[in-house]
């Protein structure tokens, strides 16, 4: 176990916020040094996620690198910090994955009157505010980061996005801002509850002890549950998503949909479950029946749609369904799934948009009907688009096979016919990521289609760790297990869940 006293999550927290100032301060044409200087900092911050993550001890107690001082001490609000295996594996997909999107956002930025040391800064200030907000343990401090993360995202939709990029914009705005809003109000009635217990506290650990009436909890649980809900997101609350995906520049549509998205789901699993664990066992079956429609619901939508973008965006609905599935199934098995589902997401999700970012930069163009027989001149970026599309429909092998097989398991014993239906959903996976491939790679080459260049050697840096990682967690996700497993079942244990026993079958031989 880590016995530091070093504050070694404010600094891993504020690093890419100093980052940020430090590229906003560059001259106007200092576009090549705004470049150099964003990716020589996102490489120091997985220097020292990495840091942490080597002193992280799975047998030791939940949460580590504790610190917490003072922030506003009348209303007991604290700046609060300490990570559990959940959180960890999310701020290491966060610094994995910043030094790749920097790279594959080499050429964006230039967009009317925004410079590209504007981008690159707003780049590291959503960095900066992804970590905040899964390191946080104080509950205000947590809605703080929740809502200040909407900030560099909206900009860089609305800034430096897509033909729809302001409306695109203004949509994510309003629908995260409105969900953070009810959560607000639940976050000031855990407040409200804690001061009439005798102990006025907004701290995680303080509120997981409280014994908050049933009848409440549900009221709280909602403020909280559509928050995350939108953030997600899970449907009905998803609409916002394809057009912010569609809209976003590559870069940030890897960030906003293999990272911030997981917000919701990791806000499942820290929030909901522990503080308001008669609510979530009563609203499980609802939440179960949306999980089960947006996995089939994305699915269909995405074997109709004719934008690459709008299809991954699409593809990512129905995987929240199942990360949801696998939360509120309350198992161990279930949980884990989900978590390491939402890392395996992350990466696989994140591989598709920055393949197809590397298309729509040769073809101008993310409309699937302007490629086809692309593989005869671009064969080695269909073959990462191939790999990629394999570890989205979860083949065996890959890294989201181990995430999806655990979160079925999970969930059979407390919800077997969503479990079955959500199978089905892995069919209509293999649909839709196959139809996709086809259609641009596959076939009679398209003679519209100009000469493109195969895979570049920058290109090649940005995608290999993502190959590498989906094909090393399909083979080896015991590490990453590891780490996620004692917080869930922690989680699990402050729900009051535990797993089913499994009972001998009465027709056997005695």
């Amino acid at each position: 176990m880590n016995t530091s006293s070093f504050p070694w999550l404010i600094v891993l927290t504020v690093l890419p916020l100093v980052g940020a100032l430090a590229v906003a301060c560059l001259p106007p044409a200092a576009e090549a040094l705004a470049k150099r200087l964003t990716l020589a900092w996102t490489l120091l911050v997985l220097v020292v996620t990495a840091a942490i993550a080597l002193g992280f001890d799975v047998n030791a107690k939940r949460f580590q690198y504790v610190t917490s001082y003072p922030w506003i001490s009348q209303f007991g609000i604290r700046f609060g910090f300490g990570v559990d295996g959940i959180a960890l594996v999310m701020i290491v997909l966060i610094a994995v994955l910043m030094p790749v999107v920097i790279l594959a956002s080499w050429h964006d930025g230039r967009t009317g009157t925004r410079s590209v040391k504007t981008f690159f800064a707003l780049m590291l200030a959503l960095e900066s505010t992804m970590i905040g907000t899964f390191v946080s343990t104080d509950t205000f401090l947590f809605y703080v980061f929740f809502e200040v993360m909407l900030v560099p995202m909206y900009f860089l939709i609305g800034s430096f996005g897509g033909a729809r990029r302001q409306y695109a914009a203004v949509k994510f705005f309003l629908y995260s801002l409105v969900g953070g809003l009810f959560m607000l109000a639940s976050v000031i009635g855990l407040y409200v509850v804690s001061s009439n217990a005798g102990h006025p506290s907004f701290a995680f650990s303080d509120l997981a002890k409280l014994n908050i009436d049933p009848g409440v909890q549900k009221w709280l649980f909602l403020g909280f549950f559509i928050a995350f809900a939108i953030k997600a997101p899970l449907f009905p609350f998803h609409t916002w998503l394809p057009d912010a995906g569609a809209a976003a520049p590559i870069g940030a549509a890897v960030l906003l949909v293999g990272v911030m998205d997981k917000v919701g789901t990791f806000g499942f699993l820290r929030y909901c479950l522990p503080l308001f664990p008669d609510a979530s066992a009563w609203f499980a079956p609802v939440v179960v029946v949306l999980a089960v429609i947006g996995i089939i619901y994305g699915a269909l939508l995405a074997m109709g749609q004719t934008d690459m973008r709008r299809l991954v965006a699409y593809t990512s609905i129905a995987h929240f369904g199942f990360i949801a599935l696998g939360i509120f199934a309350f198992t161990t098995q279930g949980g884990t799934g989900a978590v390491l589902y939402m890392v395996n997401h992350g990466l696989s999700t994140g591989a598709l948009f920055l393949v197809v970012g590397f298309l729509i930069y040769r073809r101008g163009s993310s409309n699937i009907a302007d490629f086809g027989g692309a593989a005869k001149v671009v064969p080695w970026i269909a073959g990462v688009f191939f790999i990629s599309g394999l570890s989205s429909l979860a083949l065996p092998g890959t890294n989201s096979f181990v995430s999806e097989f655990l979160v079925l398991l999970g969930s059979w014993a407390n919800q077997p016919v969503a479990t079955v239906i959500a199978t089905a959903g892995m069919i209509l996976a293999a649909l839709y990521i196959l139809l996709m491939y086809q259609r641009t790679m596959q076939g009679k080459l398209n003679p519209d289609l100009p000469e493109m260049n195969d895979l570049s050697r920058r290109e090649a840096v940005v995608i290999a760790p993502m190959i590498v990682l989906i094909l090393a967690l399909g083979f080896f996700p015991k590490p990453v297990i590891d780490v996620i497993d004692p917080a869930v079942k922690a989680t699990m244990q402050d729900a009051g869940k535990s797993d089913p026993v499994p009972t001998a079958n009465s027709g056997g031989r005695k």
